[in-house]
């Protein structure tokens, strides 16, 4: 299954960073659990890794008001051999 990584920006207001936490609670989407938050540090936005079975799924798991602001980009791993036959092409 393949694991992607989501990010939705908000504004620097602390009224949005509420707003985008209870969002998330009042849909009930599970994800929030796994959410990491760069609030504190002045960068306002949130972000979960989690394994889904496409982009679509991830998609879903978004409430649908932040939908169109999310990033998601599905992760890879790459083992040494692979790095070094890149590096060598």
């Amino acid at each position: 299954m393949p694991t992607y990584l989501v990010e939705i920006p908000h504004s620097e207001k602390v009224s949005d960073c509420m707003h985008v936490i209870n969002v998330f609670l009042s849909s009930g989407s599970h994800v929030i659990s796994k959410a990491h938050w760069g609030c504190k540090d002045g960068v306002h936005k949130l972000w979960f890794i989690y394994d889904f079975d496409d982009k679509e799924q991830a998609l879903r798991s978004i409430p649908a008001l932040m939908r169109a602001d999310a990033t998601i980009v599905e992760l890879n791993q790459f083992r040494v051999e692979d790095v070094r036959q890149y590096a060598q092409e």
